[in-house]
Formats: C-alpha cells, structure tokens, sequence
C-alpha cells in the first residue's frame, strides 16, 4: 500500500486518495478502471505493483490462514490426545501440583514403572524430554479430578501451594473414591491434623523433614550419607524397599528365620509392618511374617526381583 500509493503520487502527480484507490483495486486484482490515464512510466509502475504486491499479499494470506488453522488444529488434536490418555488410565496416579516439589515426585514414580497424570493450575514451562502427562486445570474441582480417572485412580499427592488447597483436595478426592490412598503436603503444623481428618493417609511436612536432614548432616552425617545411598542419591545400586507379603506365597506364615532373606536374596530385613499398622523394627528369628504385611529391606536392586517372587509367588 505504501510501495504504490507514493509510486503513484509521485510518477503521475496525483492526489494521495487517488493514488492509495488505484493501488487497492489493483493489488486486490478487482480491475476497475484506471483512475486516471496512465502514462507509460505508470504503466511500467503498475506492473511492478502487481507481481510484487501480489507476492507480498500471497505470502501474508497464506502464513496468516496456516497459522491460524494450525494452531486450533494442533489445539484441537492436542486435546483429544490428552482425553484418550486420561481416559485410559488404571490404577494410576494423580500428582497435584506441578512445580519443584511435584516434578521429583513424578520421576520418582515413573522411574517405578508407575502411569502419572500431574494437574497444574496455570501453564508451566515443560522440557522437550518430559513425558510427564500433565493436565491444565483446579484440582480443587471435582468435575475435574474426574477428568483426571480419579475413580479409576490408586493413589493422589497433592502439594499445592496452600494447605487450605491441599485439604480441599483432600476431601474432594476421598469422596469420589474412599479406596484412594492419599498423601499430602503441610506447610503448617497444625494443618496436619486436618488433613488426616479429611482423609489424607499420610502427610508430610517439607520444611520438618528439611530442617531433619540439615540438622543430622552435623550432628550424624555417617546416617545421613548412608540415607542418600539407600535411596541412591550417590548413583550407587543400594535400594531401600517395602514389599507386600501375599497370602499364599512362599514367606507367608513363616518366621523371619525360616525365610533366610539374607542367605537367599541377599537383602537385610530392616522392619517389619503388620497389617494392623504396628512396626517391628529389626525383628527377631522367631517373628512370623504374615500375609499382609509389609517388608521393608535393604539391599542392591537386583535382589528385590528374587525377593518379590518370594512374596507374591508360592515357590516350587
């Protein structure tokens, strides 16, 4: 427009109205007639404005309608994958909040094997290697934790920014499935009594375990460093595990001496916790292991596969 309103003031000397008509019906290739007689220089401009002006047009028309096509396809077919994932998660589970602390939690669970869908209120910046599904919306909402398979779920983690957010969800998701288990973070102490009012399974306080694991640095800093390679901090293949014992399998209904985890499987049985959520710490030969309860040893990685077997699988 400006290329062939000023070509036309200037070369014919007409009136910039004028000019800035002749460019509109000519780049726009409506083809009224002339405005005024050309003369042979205009005549040479004008073709000059139709092949670049044309170009120029095309090139606009055409990134402006892909971009806008584009992006409410890819919106489009972004959101019907994300509902054919959601839909087809089973015994999964669902991480509120997806900052700092949310996004160690779920790599820790996918690094288990374990299906995760993390709900964040607002747009997050995520890496190109993330494959964490993660949903945009309040997971204080039922209809969403809904949208989120939370009938289908087995477990929720919630650490959202406040706690009254926190025990919102809370009640929220332990209405729609009494079956869940629960985990949520507190800030405040005496937060943590509601939110196992409400139904939460166990909370965990960040700032206590934090101000914890400093302290012990100074005070035992042999404990704390091996903690770290229990949970493998150091990149060392020490695991610190707990297994269910089920009914029917080969450690059901024996004593700890019989079992002879550490002649086996080569894993140290640390603690044992019985079905009726009481701790056996370092039990003694004679303890029985019974079915439900929950085994928590010590060992490298590749014993737990063998040690598994003898908890859920009858041995020949």
């Amino acid at each position: 427009m400006l290329y062939g309103s000023i070509g036309y003031y200037f070369i014919e000397g007409w009136p910039i109205f004028d000019a800035m008509y002749m460019t509109v019906i000519t780049v726009s290739t409506i083809g009224f007639q002339e405005t005024h007689n050309l003369s042979d220089l205009g005549r040479i401009f004008t073709l000059s404005l139709v092949f670049f002006g044309l170009g120029v047009m095309a090139f606009c028309v055409n990134n402006g309608v892909r971009t806008i096509f584009e992006g409410e396809l890819k919106e489009v077919y972004g959101r019907r994958k994300m509902e054919r994932a959601l839909k087809a998660l089973n015994n999964h589970y669902i991480v509120c909040g997806y900052g700092r602390m949310g996004k160690v939690i779920c790599n820790e669970l996918k690094a288990k094997g374990l299906n995760v869908v993390a709900v964040e209120h607002e747009d997050v910046a995520i890496e190109e290697s993330d494959d964490t599904l993660i949903v945009i919306g309040d997971a204080t909402k039922d209809e969403f934790l809904k949208k989120c398979g939370i009938e289908r779920a087995h477990g929720l983690i919630t650490v959202l920014a406040s706690d009254a957010q926190n025990l919102y969800v809370v009640l929220s998701a332990k209405e729609l499935n009494p079956d869940l288990k629960i985990v949520s973070r507190a800030s405040d102490d005496e937060a943590e009594p509601k939110l196992l009012r409400a139904g939460a399974d166990k909370v965990v306080s960040p700032y206590q375990m934090g101000g914890l694991r400093i302290a012990n640095s100074v005070l035992k800093p042999a404990v704390v460093d091996f903690l770290e390679l229990a949970n493998k901090a150091g990149g060392v293949d020490i695991e610190l595990e707990e297994i269910n014992v089920q009914e029917g399998s080969f450690l059901a209904r024996k004593t700890v001496q019989d079992a002879k985890l550490k002649m086996d499987v080569n894993v140290i049985l640390i603690a044992i916790k019985k079905y009726d959520d009481q701790m056996i710490f370092h039990p003694d030969g004679i303890t029985l292991i019974e079915p439900g309860d929950k085994l928590i040893a010590i060992g490298k990685l590749q014993s737990f596969t063998e040690f598994e077997k003898l908890t859920t699988v009858k041995r020949a």
